[in-house]
């Protein structure tokens, strides 16, 4: 997703509202898709991961060739160090949907909702680490209330925590690799999709012959639920594209934070999961956290403007 942001200027919005229509029903969407989820409790998280990733490579497939960009899709795939670094992506986002999917069936969307909260830190880290960027005072102090939140999450659980660390290292990784290949997010997803095709393909049509895969069945409902998980997850990333390119970075990075909030209400507001006062302690070190950078971010827009 990132490279999209990365071209959206700065001072030329004048479709801004447009775009946080957009943007918010993106975010929307991929914080309530967990009850989509668990409308298929009887399929195991890996399987709904193949099936995610195969039915979205058919639906972005498609897309590609209404939109134009078969030749231009064909000609990045060509790349070699840009096919090298979109296998390595591809692997990273089927991780972290497998993660979050995981944590559906599992009862543990708090902790997912906490790996989003902590991924922009992710990222802050992995920018300072990989790319050598400057950090200020304030963001150090960011990364390291990040990880005392998951310290206290340790003391929490009586282990060490890894779903929260997982979700936000794939996807901050993932980010990582898109900021670094120069491929339109929507071409990047087909590409990456289109990799894993033959083999979730392959793997569907063994279960199928074998009778122990999900699909097809008898269970039309649950046919249609995975078929249409490509589409599910293909829409959104769709509406982000559309939505960044309208608004400025820093209403996108406020709007980012949309998503895990409505995660964490449904977990325990709709579906039952506890919050403890640990947790509050948790997500509590990794809001002030995101307030410093936030506070950190508006200090340096105020000098610029000043000097």
């Amino acid at each position: 997703m990132t490279d999209i942001v990365a071209d959206v200027e700065a001072d030329d919005h004048p479709e801004e509202g447009k775009g946080i229509l957009f943007a918010t029903s993106a975010y929307a969407i991929w914080g309530v898709v967990p009850l989509y989820w668990r409308l298929l409790a009887g399929v195991g998280p890996i399987e709904i991961t193949i099936h995610r990733v195969l039915w979205c490579a058919i639906t972005v497939a498609l897309v590609t060739l209404a939109r134009g960009r078969f030749w231009h899709v064909m000609s990045v795939v060509r790349t070699r160090h840009i096919i090298g670094g979109l296998v390595i992506s591809s692997l990273l986002v089927t991780a972290n949907w497998t993660i979050f999917i995981y944590c559906v069936s599992t009862h543990q969307l708090v902790e997912a909702s906490l790996g989003y909260y902590m991924t922009p830190l992710v990222s802050i880290a992995l920018g300072v680490a990989l790319l050598g960027e400057k950090v200020s005072r304030l963001r150090l102090a960011a990364i390291g209330l990040a990880g005392t939140a998951v310290i206290v999450q340790s003391f929490s659980l009586g282990h060490i925590p890894w779903i929260a660390p997982a979700l936000a290292l794939t996807f901050g990784f993932y980010g990582y690799m898109r900021k670094l290949i120069p491929v339109d997010a929507l071409d990047g997803l087909t590409i990456e999709t289109c990799l894993l095709f033959p083999l979730t393909l392959a793997i569907v049509m063994v279960l199928a012959l074998e009778g122990t895969g999900a699909f097809p069945s008898s269970n039309l409902s649950r046919d249609a639920l995975l078929v249409g998980s490509g589409p599910l997850t293909a829409v959104p990333l769709v509406l982000f594209a559309a939505g960044a390119r309208r608004v400025r970075l820093t209403t996108l990075g406020f709007l980012q934070y949309f998503s895990p909030s409505i995660t964490l209400l449904l977990a325990t507001l709709v579906l039952g999961e506890a919050f403890t006062r640990l947790d509050l302690l948790t997500f509590a070190c990794v809001w002030a956290a995101l307030v410093l950078v936030g506070v950190e971010s508006q200090l340096a827009r105020s000098a610029l403007r000043s000097s």
